[in-house]
């Protein structure tokens, strides 16, 4: 089997993206990759994913021995059209509801703006994560004329786009009135305006404020009528076009994107082909990060699970790890996932650094090629240490208020992890993980199915633990128990791994059951074990 790269998926989807182009026969010197950045809400981990997944596919083109870019795009153009939940002085931003984000003032009052305050979350995340873009502003590209072509082409053409949006949409709006977004000189919403005529001559389009409807509800225009200038940022092209004037102006050869906006995309490819007489760039679908409920995550329904927020508990490496695992497939995500994917990147590194051995050789190469993008092909010589996250977590929930890091530290002597002298990443760790237990105190194992045999021998271990705080004892019992009830120790053992650490191996059972409190330890599997 041939392998492409470093033999991931990101190395085969970055081969497709330039076999693409060398179809289309684009000539630019740069491939280019580009995520937009939402501005209307706080930007959620897909918003991260996005931007991940567009910069690992530059990094890859860059290995194949290309010039490669990748573009972080703010949609700060773009008007409210819902206040978020939870979001601060909610009552105060509804008036601005159809007004441009960046004319918004910032209600946390840090930023020039609305818009600002709301990509800037998610720019601070790609920099904490080491991700390089080139960052473009949708209000500045307006302002600067720099869609100017791309707009006329498609204004002049404009009973031909709203046929190809009527064919592939169902939609009629666009036979009607221009696909641009004027913003009204006089109460400055966007959304309002009908834009009905174009002007080339003046570079300037004719507009009416009227009343409309922005989800489900009634957006009051000031019936104000005037011209707005198209080659300045007074208004921006619709969704339905905007992606192509875009992609066209520039230079875009790869942009992944949601199932939500799956008909947007057919239809700015097909506008890009007839209408501005270029090659669309590649494209792959993913599907959509779900709650836990399994709702869409949004920044307008509150239900939001933010790059800061994961970065409050967790690595970055171990975010990336998240996004980069694969491409396609739905999956429910909720900050209870983090601890199991810092453990993952333990697991990873070990293979990278050959710490532990996989046999299967397809397996093997995956997995390090994972290892190297997750860490943006920046992977340093040596590892961290690795430290269970449920282990610290463990420790840290019965750390005294006075010295709880020399405590931690101690105990991770105790149990062997600092003999190396490693100490890479532990001050990190340490601190993350103490955030998770003063909001959240310990982590929820995953549930695991008992066979009879792992029943009883759990039970007839509970009583020692109840009545020993020796970890000799602990230690020695666990063996007994195993062989009392017909297993191998080995199996045994590694079953209450996953029972108290979610993980298949760790620290010395019986020294890590003294640390955390035998008592306590008996009581969970009790639970466990009903």
């Amino acid at each position: 089997m041939e392998i492409i790269g470093r033999g991931s998926w990101i190395d085969k989807l970055a081969a497709d993206a330039l076999a693409y182009k060398e179809r289309m026969g684009k000539k630019t010197e740069i491939f280019r990759t580009e995520s937009g950045l939402g501005a209307s809400g706080f930007p959620h981990i897909g918003s991260f994913s996005d931007a991940a997944r567009g910069f690992v596919i530059k990094l890859a083109v860059k290995e194949a021995g290309y010039k490669s870019e990748f573009i972080a795009y703010s949609d700060d153009m773009d008007g409210l059209r819902k206040v978020p939940a939870g979001m601060k002085n909610a009552d105060e931003l509804k008036k601005y509801i159809g007004i441009p984000v960046t004319d918004i003032p910032d209600p946390f009052k840090c930023h020039d703006s609305y818009g600002i305050h709301m990509s800037s979350e998610l720019i601070d995340a790609l920099d904490e994560c080491g991700i390089e873009y080139t960052a473009k502003s949708a209000r500045e590209m307006y302002k600067k004329g720099v869609f100017t072509k791309q707009i006329e082409l498609i204004l002049a053409n404009a009973v031909k786009v709203g046929d190809i949006v009527k064919e592939l949409t169902g939609q009629e709006k666009y036979t009607e009135v221009l696909p641009y977004y004027a913003v009204c000189e006089n109460c400055g919403k966007m959304y309002t305006t009908k834009v009905t005529e174009f002007h080339p001559e003046t570079h300037s389009v004719f507009y009416t404020c009227t009343d409309t409807e922005i989800r489900g509800k009634i957006i009051k225009g000031c019936n104000y009528q005037g011209f707005a200038d198209y080659t300045k940022d007074k208004g921006k092209l619709n969704w339905k076009v905007e992606f192509a004037a875009r992609w066209d102006a520039l230079g875009i050869d790869f942009e992944a994107y949601g199932k939500d906006i799956h008909d947007s995309v057919v239809v700015n490819d097909q506008i890009q082909r007839e209408i501005l007489q270029t090659a669309p760039p590649y494209h792959e679908r993913y599907e959509m990060f779900l709650d836990k409920a399994g709702t869409k995550i949004s920044k307008s329904l509150g239900n939001v699970l933010t790059p800061k927020v994961w970065f409050k508990y967790g690595t970055c490496k171990s975010l990336m790890l998240l996004m980069l695992k694969r491409f396609q497939g739905t999956r429910s995500v909720g900050i209870e996932d983090l601890p199991k994917l810092m453990d993952e990147y333990i697991n990873l590194e070990k293979i990278y650094f050959e710490e532990r051995k996989v046999k299967n050789e397809a397996k093997r190469i995956k997995n390090r090629a994972l290892y190297e993008y997750t860490n943006s092909l920046e992977t340093s010589e040596s590892s961290s240490i690795h430290v269970p996250y449920h282990l610290s977590v463990n420790i840290l929930s019965v750390a005294p208020e006075t010295n709880p890091k020399e405590f931690y530290i101690t105990k991770l002597e105790d149990l062997g992890y600092l003999k190396d002298g490693n100490r890479k990443g532990l001050d990190e760790l340490f601190q993350k993980t103490k955030n998770w237990v003063d909001d959240f105190k310990e982590i929820e194992v995953e549930p695991v199915e008992l066979s009879p045999d792992e029943k009883n021998a759990i039970r007839d271990l509970i009583p020692v633990l109840d009545e020993n705080e020796s970890d000799e004892v602990i230690q020695q019992a666990i063996f007994e128990t195993a062989r009392n009830n017909s297993l191998k120790p080995r199996n045994f053992f590694r079953l209450l791994y996953r029972l108290l650490l979610g993980t298949e191996s760790g620290p010395k059972l019986g020294p890590y059951i003294a640390i955390a409190g035998p008592k306590k330890v008996a009581d969970r599997l009790k639970i466990l074990s009903a």
